[in-house]
Protein backbone atom coordinates (compact mmCIF):
# COMPACT_ATOMS: atom_id res chain seq x y z
CA UNK A 1 0.00 0.00 0.00
CA UNK A 2 2.96 2.29 0.86
CA UNK A 3 4.57 1.74 -2.56
CA UNK A 4 1.48 2.11 -4.70
CA UNK A 5 1.04 5.41 -2.58
CA UNK A 6 4.62 6.43 -3.12
CA UNK A 7 4.25 5.78 -6.72
CA UNK A 8 0.86 8.07 -6.70
CA UNK A 9 3.00 11.26 -5.13
CA UNK A 10 5.72 10.81 -7.66
CA UNK A 11 3.25 10.83 -10.53
CA UNK A 12 1.74 13.74 -8.74
CA UNK A 13 4.87 15.99 -8.39
CA UNK A 14 5.91 15.23 -11.96
CA UNK A 15 2.79 16.68 -13.07
CA UNK A 16 3.01 19.70 -11.16
CA UNK A 17 6.68 19.87 -12.30
CA UNK A 18 5.31 19.27 -16.05
CA UNK A 19 2.81 22.20 -15.78
CA UNK A 20 5.05 24.58 -14.00
CA UNK A 21 5.98 27.96 -15.74
CA UNK A 22 8.93 27.83 -17.98
CA UNK A 23 12.23 29.65 -16.44
CA UNK A 24 12.06 33.80 -16.64
CA UNK A 25 14.64 34.91 -18.67
CA UNK A 26 18.00 35.99 -17.12
CA UNK A 27 17.15 39.97 -18.01
CA UNK A 28 13.95 40.41 -16.29
CA UNK A 29 13.45 43.68 -15.17
CA UNK A 30 11.32 46.49 -14.51
CA UNK A 31 10.78 50.04 -12.72
CA UNK A 32 8.83 49.76 -10.02
CA UNK A 33 8.50 53.74 -9.22
CA UNK A 34 5.08 54.19 -9.99
CA UNK A 35 3.76 51.40 -7.85
CA UNK A 36 4.26 48.62 -9.97
CA UNK A 37 6.21 46.80 -12.50
CA UNK A 38 5.95 48.78 -15.50
CA UNK A 39 8.75 49.46 -18.71
CA UNK A 40 8.24 49.71 -22.06
CA UNK A 41 10.23 50.53 -25.25
CA UNK A 42 13.78 50.03 -24.32
CA UNK A 43 16.43 51.39 -26.27
CA UNK A 44 20.40 50.69 -25.68
CA UNK A 45 23.63 52.43 -25.84
CA UNK A 46 27.05 51.99 -24.83
CA UNK A 47 28.22 55.56 -23.31
CA UNK A 48 31.92 55.46 -21.88
CA UNK A 49 32.16 52.16 -19.93
CA UNK A 50 28.55 51.30 -18.98
CA UNK A 51 25.08 50.43 -21.07
CA UNK A 52 22.24 52.92 -20.85
CA UNK A 53 18.88 52.26 -21.54
CA UNK A 54 16.17 54.61 -21.51
CA UNK A 55 12.51 53.25 -21.69
CA UNK A 56 8.90 54.02 -20.87
CA UNK A 57 7.25 54.75 -17.81
CA UNK A 58 3.35 55.52 -16.70
CA UNK A 59 2.47 58.46 -14.80
CA UNK A 60 2.37 58.70 -11.09
CA UNK A 61 -1.67 59.43 -11.05
CA UNK A 62 -1.20 61.94 -8.46
CA UNK A 63 -1.91 65.09 -10.84
CA UNK A 64 1.07 66.61 -10.24
CA UNK A 65 2.02 69.32 -12.78
CA UNK A 66 4.19 67.21 -14.53
CA UNK A 67 2.58 64.27 -14.35
CA UNK A 68 2.65 62.50 -17.83
CA UNK A 69 4.18 59.72 -19.67
CA UNK A 70 7.77 59.80 -18.73
CA UNK A 71 11.63 58.24 -19.84
CA UNK A 72 13.43 56.53 -17.37
CA UNK A 73 16.85 55.81 -17.13
CA UNK A 74 19.00 52.48 -16.29
CA UNK A 75 22.61 52.02 -16.15
CA UNK A 76 23.90 48.39 -16.68
CA UNK A 77 27.69 46.84 -16.93
CA UNK A 78 26.72 43.45 -18.11
CA UNK A 79 23.46 43.89 -19.91
CA UNK A 80 21.57 41.98 -17.29
CA UNK A 81 21.32 43.94 -14.30
CA UNK A 82 20.17 47.37 -14.20
CA UNK A 83 19.84 50.04 -11.93
CA UNK A 84 17.47 53.10 -12.57
CA UNK A 85 19.55 56.62 -12.70
CA UNK A 86 17.33 59.05 -13.99
CA UNK A 87 13.88 60.54 -15.99
CA UNK A 88 12.83 62.81 -18.48
CA UNK A 89 9.41 64.11 -17.07
CA UNK A 90 7.08 66.24 -19.40
CA UNK A 91 8.64 70.13 -19.68
CA UNK A 92 7.65 71.42 -23.07
CA UNK A 93 4.10 72.88 -23.85
CA UNK A 94 4.29 69.79 -27.01
CA UNK A 95 4.67 67.31 -23.93
CA UNK A 96 2.89 68.45 -21.44
CA UNK A 97 0.51 64.99 -21.36
CA UNK A 98 3.52 63.12 -21.58
CA UNK A 99 6.44 61.56 -23.59
CA UNK A 100 7.58 58.56 -24.38
CA UNK A 101 8.94 55.41 -26.79
CA UNK A 102 12.63 57.33 -26.53
CA UNK A 103 15.59 56.11 -29.31
CA UNK A 104 18.74 56.74 -28.35
CA UNK A 105 22.12 57.35 -30.44
CA UNK A 106 25.50 58.16 -30.00
CA UNK A 107 27.14 60.54 -32.31
CA UNK A 108 30.49 62.62 -31.67
CA UNK A 109 30.20 62.09 -27.91
CA UNK A 110 26.87 63.19 -27.46
CA UNK A 111 24.00 61.33 -26.49
CA UNK A 112 20.78 62.11 -28.69
CA UNK A 113 17.30 61.27 -28.04
CA UNK A 114 14.32 60.78 -30.12
CA UNK A 115 10.97 60.57 -28.67
CA UNK A 116 7.24 60.82 -28.92
CA UNK A 117 5.07 63.49 -27.22
CA UNK A 118 1.79 61.27 -25.61
CA UNK A 119 -1.94 62.05 -25.34
CA UNK A 120 -2.42 64.12 -28.77
CA UNK A 121 -3.88 61.41 -30.89
CA UNK A 122 -3.38 62.76 -34.33
CA UNK A 123 -1.14 65.40 -33.48
CA UNK A 124 1.65 63.20 -31.60
CA UNK A 125 4.75 64.20 -33.44
CA UNK A 126 8.93 63.38 -32.57
CA UNK A 127 10.84 65.22 -30.46
CA UNK A 128 14.65 66.17 -30.01
CA UNK A 129 17.06 66.14 -26.74
CA UNK A 130 20.61 66.09 -26.74
CA UNK A 131 22.82 65.09 -23.55
CA UNK A 132 26.52 65.20 -22.67
CA UNK A 133 26.48 62.63 -19.81
CA UNK A 134 23.62 60.70 -20.95
CA UNK A 135 21.54 61.86 -17.91
CA UNK A 136 20.79 65.37 -18.14
CA UNK A 137 18.76 66.80 -21.19
CA UNK A 138 18.77 69.77 -23.12
CA UNK A 139 15.15 69.79 -25.03
CA UNK A 140 15.22 71.30 -28.54
CA UNK A 141 13.80 74.70 -28.69
CA UNK A 142 11.50 73.73 -31.55
CA UNK A 143 9.93 70.85 -30.54
CA UNK A 144 8.16 68.85 -32.13
CA UNK A 145 10.67 68.61 -34.86
CA UNK A 146 8.69 66.16 -37.42
CA UNK A 147 5.64 65.11 -38.47
CA UNK A 148 4.65 63.23 -41.82
CA UNK A 149 2.19 64.69 -44.35
CA UNK A 150 0.68 63.41 -47.57
CA UNK A 151 -2.86 61.85 -48.27
CA UNK A 152 -1.62 58.13 -47.04
CA UNK A 153 -1.11 59.28 -43.29
CA UNK A 154 -3.31 61.48 -40.39
CA UNK A 155 0.40 63.32 -39.62
CA UNK A 156 1.10 61.32 -36.28
CA UNK A 157 4.67 60.25 -35.99
CA UNK A 158 5.52 58.15 -33.04
CA UNK A 159 8.35 55.44 -32.04
CA UNK A 160 11.04 57.51 -33.80
CA UNK A 161 14.45 55.82 -34.42
CA UNK A 162 17.32 57.31 -36.26
CA UNK A 163 20.40 55.71 -38.22
CA UNK A 164 23.15 57.82 -40.44
CA UNK A 165 23.05 56.88 -43.96
CA UNK A 166 25.87 58.59 -46.18
CA UNK A 167 25.34 62.49 -45.10
CA UNK A 168 22.09 62.01 -43.83
CA UNK A 169 20.97 60.92 -40.90
CA UNK A 170 17.45 58.49 -41.32
CA UNK A 171 14.65 59.01 -39.26
CA UNK A 172 11.95 56.17 -38.91
CA UNK A 173 8.81 56.69 -37.54
CA UNK A 174 5.48 55.09 -37.30
CA UNK A 175 2.37 56.69 -38.31
CA UNK A 176 -1.41 55.77 -38.77
CA UNK A 177 -3.54 55.93 -41.91
CA UNK A 178 -6.41 59.01 -42.15
CA UNK A 179 -8.84 56.43 -40.37
CA UNK A 180 -6.47 55.88 -37.28
CA UNK A 181 -6.59 51.90 -37.43
CA UNK A 182 -3.38 50.85 -39.62
CA UNK A 183 0.23 51.67 -38.20
CA UNK A 184 3.19 51.83 -40.34
CA UNK A 185 6.78 52.99 -40.76
CA UNK A 186 7.97 55.93 -42.62
CA UNK A 187 10.93 57.85 -43.18
CA UNK A 188 12.70 61.23 -43.38
CA UNK A 189 15.99 62.43 -43.24
CA UNK A 190 17.99 65.38 -41.90
CA UNK A 191 21.39 66.62 -42.65
CA UNK A 192 23.68 64.43 -40.20
CA UNK A 193 25.57 67.91 -39.43
CA UNK A 194 23.03 69.59 -38.99
CA UNK A 195 21.52 70.22 -35.62
CA UNK A 196 18.05 68.14 -36.37
CA UNK A 197 15.73 70.99 -35.47
CA UNK A 198 12.53 71.62 -36.69
CA UNK A 199 12.63 72.26 -40.55
CA UNK A 200 15.77 70.20 -41.44
CA UNK A 201 13.71 66.93 -41.29
CA UNK A 202 12.43 66.20 -44.89
CA UNK A 203 10.03 63.27 -45.37
CA UNK A 204 11.45 60.59 -47.89
CA UNK A 205 8.61 58.80 -49.36
CA UNK A 206 4.91 59.71 -49.57
CA UNK A 207 3.78 56.11 -48.58
CA UNK A 208 4.96 53.73 -46.25
CA UNK A 209 8.23 52.13 -46.45
CA UNK A 210 6.63 49.08 -44.01
CA UNK A 211 2.90 48.25 -43.47
CA UNK A 212 1.32 45.39 -42.22
CA UNK A 213 0.52 42.64 -44.88
CA UNK A 214 1.18 39.28 -42.93
CA UNK A 215 -1.78 37.43 -41.23
CA UNK A 216 0.29 38.28 -37.63
CA UNK A 217 0.97 41.70 -38.24
CA UNK A 218 -2.65 42.42 -38.14
CA UNK A 219 -3.17 46.19 -38.93
CA UNK A 220 0.17 47.51 -36.74
CA UNK A 221 3.71 47.51 -37.52
CA UNK A 222 5.64 50.12 -35.56
CA UNK A 223 8.86 50.24 -33.40
CA UNK A 224 11.17 49.85 -36.27
CA UNK A 225 14.76 49.80 -34.75
CA UNK A 226 17.59 49.75 -37.05
CA UNK A 227 21.19 47.61 -37.52
CA UNK A 228 23.92 47.50 -40.09
CA UNK A 229 25.40 44.63 -41.37
CA UNK A 230 28.33 46.07 -43.99
CA UNK A 231 25.87 47.26 -46.55
CA UNK A 232 23.00 46.38 -45.90
CA UNK A 233 20.16 47.68 -42.95
CA UNK A 234 18.15 45.25 -41.24
CA UNK A 235 15.01 46.51 -39.60
CA UNK A 236 13.76 44.61 -36.46
CA UNK A 237 9.96 45.83 -36.03
CA UNK A 238 6.95 44.64 -34.20
CA UNK A 239 3.62 43.40 -35.53
CA UNK A 240 0.09 43.66 -33.90
CA UNK A 241 -0.76 45.97 -31.35
CA UNK A 242 0.07 45.75 -27.49
CA UNK A 243 -0.73 41.84 -26.76
CA UNK A 244 -3.08 41.13 -30.05
CA UNK A 245 -0.28 39.81 -29.21
CA UNK A 246 2.67 41.66 -30.38
CA UNK A 247 5.68 39.78 -32.31
CA UNK A 248 8.79 41.20 -33.74
CA UNK A 249 9.96 40.36 -37.43
CA UNK A 250 12.68 41.74 -39.43
CA UNK A 251 13.04 43.12 -42.94
CA UNK A 252 16.29 44.22 -45.04
CA UNK A 253 17.34 47.27 -47.02
CA UNK A 254 20.12 48.74 -48.84
CA UNK A 255 18.49 52.17 -49.05
CA UNK A 256 16.57 52.67 -46.14
CA UNK A 257 13.76 52.36 -48.87
CA UNK A 258 12.60 49.61 -49.99
CA UNK A 259 12.37 46.96 -47.71
CA UNK A 260 11.99 42.73 -47.74
CA UNK A 261 10.82 40.61 -45.15
CA UNK A 262 13.39 37.99 -43.59
CA UNK A 263 10.84 35.63 -43.11
CA UNK A 264 6.38 35.54 -43.15
CA UNK A 265 6.76 33.95 -39.19
CA UNK A 266 7.80 36.14 -36.60
CA UNK A 267 11.54 36.27 -35.74
CA UNK A 268 10.48 36.26 -31.59
CA UNK A 269 6.93 35.10 -31.51
CA UNK A 270 5.25 35.80 -28.08
CA UNK A 271 5.51 32.93 -25.34
CA UNK A 272 3.61 30.10 -23.96
CA UNK A 273 -0.07 30.64 -22.31
CA UNK A 274 2.38 30.67 -18.81
CA UNK A 275 5.42 31.81 -20.19
CA UNK A 276 6.44 35.85 -18.59
CA UNK A 277 5.55 37.00 -22.39
CA UNK A 278 2.78 35.01 -23.09
CA UNK A 279 0.59 38.39 -23.87
CA UNK A 280 3.49 39.26 -26.61
CA UNK A 281 7.08 39.67 -27.24
CA UNK A 282 7.04 43.64 -28.54
CA UNK A 283 8.71 46.88 -29.37
CA UNK A 284 12.17 45.69 -30.26
CA UNK A 285 15.26 48.06 -29.48
CA UNK A 286 18.85 46.32 -31.34
CA UNK A 287 22.21 47.00 -29.33
CA UNK A 288 25.05 46.45 -31.34
CA UNK A 289 28.04 45.82 -28.86
CA UNK A 290 31.65 46.75 -29.57
CA UNK A 291 32.51 43.26 -29.51
CA UNK A 292 30.40 42.58 -32.15
CA UNK A 293 27.81 40.37 -30.67
CA UNK A 294 24.26 42.07 -31.65
CA UNK A 295 21.34 42.12 -28.65
CA UNK A 296 17.74 42.71 -29.17
CA UNK A 297 16.26 44.19 -26.21
CA UNK A 298 11.90 43.92 -25.93
CA UNK A 299 9.00 44.28 -23.86
CA UNK A 300 6.50 41.41 -22.77
CA UNK A 301 3.87 40.47 -20.08
CA UNK A 302 1.40 37.51 -19.24
CA UNK A 303 -1.49 39.90 -17.74
CA UNK A 304 -2.48 42.12 -20.72
CA UNK A 305 -0.54 44.96 -20.11
CA UNK A 306 -0.88 45.05 -16.18
CA UNK A 307 2.64 44.74 -15.77
CA UNK A 308 5.73 45.27 -18.33
CA UNK A 309 9.08 43.60 -18.07
CA UNK A 310 11.64 43.79 -20.36
CA UNK A 311 14.33 41.30 -21.10
CA UNK A 312 16.88 40.62 -24.36
CA UNK A 313 17.81 37.82 -26.56
CA UNK A 314 21.06 37.70 -28.82
CA UNK A 315 20.87 37.84 -32.68
CA UNK A 316 22.69 34.82 -34.82
CA UNK A 317 24.00 36.29 -38.03
CA UNK A 318 25.61 32.99 -38.86
CA UNK A 319 23.16 32.79 -41.90
CA UNK A 320 22.06 34.91 -44.50
CA UNK A 321 18.87 35.96 -42.41
CA UNK A 322 18.98 36.98 -38.37
CA UNK A 323 17.73 34.28 -36.02
CA UNK A 324 17.35 34.68 -32.32
CA UNK A 325 20.16 32.64 -30.89
CA UNK A 326 19.02 29.79 -28.48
Amino acid sequence: MMKVAKIGLLLMAGLVAARAAPPLPSMYWADESRGRPFSKDPSVIRFGERALMYYSIPPFGDKRSNDGWAIGIAESRDLEHWTKIGELLPAQECDRQGLCAPGAWVHDGRVHLFYQTYGNGPKDAICHAWSDDGVHFTREPTNPVFSPHGAWTVGRAIDAEVVPLGDRLLLFFATRDPAMKVQMIGVAAAPLASDYARGQWRQLVDAPVLKPELPWERNCIEAPTIVRRGDTLWMFYAGGYNNEPQQIGAASSSDGLTWTRASVQPLLPNGAPDAWNASESGHPGSFADRDGRTWLFYQGNRDKGKTWYLSRVEIDWSSDVPAVKR
